[in-house]
């Protein structure tokens, strides 16, 4: 392959000519295959430039290349590196990867020549400042690959236009596009920035980067998978370099992936880990939030009254900290696990309590949602009078809340209350007001009032951390 590439460059020559300057090359003494000795040749005949970047190609994560990583590596211009790249293509150093961005990778038969060559022209320090050369511009391409999708903050639209030009995405289509194409490559590159042991700041950067990109394009669900692993890596990180706050927050993201595949009792393992490493590092918030996912967990196993008495001690700190809204939503919780189990009385205590909490901190939406819990237990309770008045308050704080689709769902709550109460007429008013209303809202949304409705049903279990 090499020869071959060496004499199409070279029309006039012959095999004759390839074997003679192969005969009176030098011997340095090291590989003496033909493999070898060909690659040798093929480097020394390179210009300095190009022969560096192909010693420096030995770098790339997986022998996956593009012209970023190129460039990179070497300290060129992306232009000089992927013509350097086609260059190498055709000489046989290279394959080009059917791929709709430029992408390349070295021939397997190749790594070991290229690693001795680099190692043995190329000083130590010269191979680090390269690997750190192409991390940083590996982040900077997932700034910008995340950053795109933030269109609506003017803040991430200025932090993208002061990036510069070569790491710029032109749309999010085309951001999403290099991830996804580039993905093994990253997730490799995440990999042996953590082997390597000595760039660790840089590592961490890459991966926070790779997280939020993935997140931002995919979404949790999806990118579950690749989101474990860099989770897997943070955490092998944060303990070789005893930070236990990262520790926390890595294993607090592993929970949370495992809770959301269904390894329940491995995300239970894992937030009670959370929970030591963020008392070891004094941070209120990742103990806080740890102590929340494990009574989460138990919730999810139905283990009701250990999943409230977790949500009780991460309400007495969030209390003791003054904190209104995260008091709020964890009142909910308590409420959630209690209507669960069955306890209604408690449910109606904690959802009152939540509703206060949110009356005061003024957050309207969220106290509208409270408001339409409490009416669904009152319900669940067999007090239909109180529950049709609640959920009366709780539709004219949607609609101060301006929002359509859980004045829709309160509509329909009410509906069914009002027939139990023997108000056939008045729920079918009620029912009419939510179906106009889901309609108004299905060209936006795209869903059908059925759909609208479920989605708007509360569950405070599952908020969001």
């Amino acid at each position: 392959m090499l020869a071959g590439g060496w004499l199409a460059a070279r029309p006039q020559a012959a095999v004759s000519d390839l074997a003679k300057r192969l005969r009176t090359g030098t011997d340095d003494g090291t590989d003496t295959t033909p493999q070898a000795r060909v690659f040798r040749h093929v480097h020394d005949e390179l210009a300095g430039a190009a022969a560096r970047i192909l010693r420096l190609l030995s770098l790339a994560p997986a022998g996956l290349i593009d012209p970023h990583t190129a460039s990179a590596l070497a300290g060129c211009s992306v232009s000089f590196a992927r013509s350097t790249l086609d260059d190498f293509v055709a000489l046989g150093l290279l394959r080009a990867v059917d791929s709709p961005l430029p992408q390349y990778d070295v021939p397997g038969c190749l790594h070991p020549l290229l690693r001795a060559c680099a190692d043995s022209q190329e000083r130590p320090a010269e191979l680090q400042l390269a690997r750190a050369r192409m991390l940083e511009r590996t982040v900077r391409l997932l700034q910008s690959c995340r950053a795109i999708t933030e269109t609506d903050s003017p803040q991430a639209r200025e932090k993208l236009n002061a990036m510069p030009r070569e790491v710029r995405f032109p749309s999010p289509r085309a951001a999403a596009d290099w991830l996804r194409i580039r993905r093994p490559a990253l997730l490799a590159s995440a990999r042996l920035a953590v082997a390597d042991g000595e760039l660790d700041t840089l590592a961490r950067r890459l991966m926070s980067q790779l997280v939020r990109a993935l997140v931002a394009h995919e979404g949790m669900h999806a990118a579950a998978p690749d989101l474990y692993d860099v989770h897997s890596l943070v955490l092998d990180v944060a303990g070789r370099r005893g930070l236990p706050r990262e520790e926390a927050a890595a294993l607090l993201n592993l929970g949370d992936v495992d809770a959301q595949t269904g390894r329940t009792k491995d995300a239970l393992a894992r937030y009670r880990l959370a929970l030591v490493a963020g008392r070891r590092a004094n941070d209120p918030y990742a103990a806080g939030r740890a102590m929340e996912s494990v009574g989460g967990a138990y919730q999810e196993l139905g283990d009701y009254d250990r999943a409230a008495d977790w949500f009780g001690r991460a309400l007495a700190e969030r209390l003791a900290r003054g904190e209104r809204e995260p008091a709020a939503r964890l009142y909910g919780r308590i409420a959630t696990a209690h209507t669960y189990a069955g306890r209604y009385g408690e449910a109606l205590r904690n959802w009152r309590a939540a509703v206060a909490g949110y009356r005061r901190s003024g957050d309207v939406a969220a106290h509208a949602r409270a408001l339409s819990e409490l009416a669904r237990v009152q319900e669940y309770a067999g007090r239909f009078e109180e529950s049709r008045r609640t959920c009366q308050e709780a539709v004219e704080w949607a609609r101060r809340a301006e929002d359509v689709r859980l004045q829709a769902a309160l509509q329909l709550r009410l509906a069914d209350t009002l027939e139990r109460l023997g108000d056939s007429a008045a729920a079918r008013l009620h029912r009419g007001a939510a179906e106009r209303m889901l309609v108004q809202e299905a060209p936006e949304d795209d869903a059908s009032p059925k759909t609208d409705a479920e989605a708007c049903e509360i569950r405070s279990a599952s908020s969001e951390d």
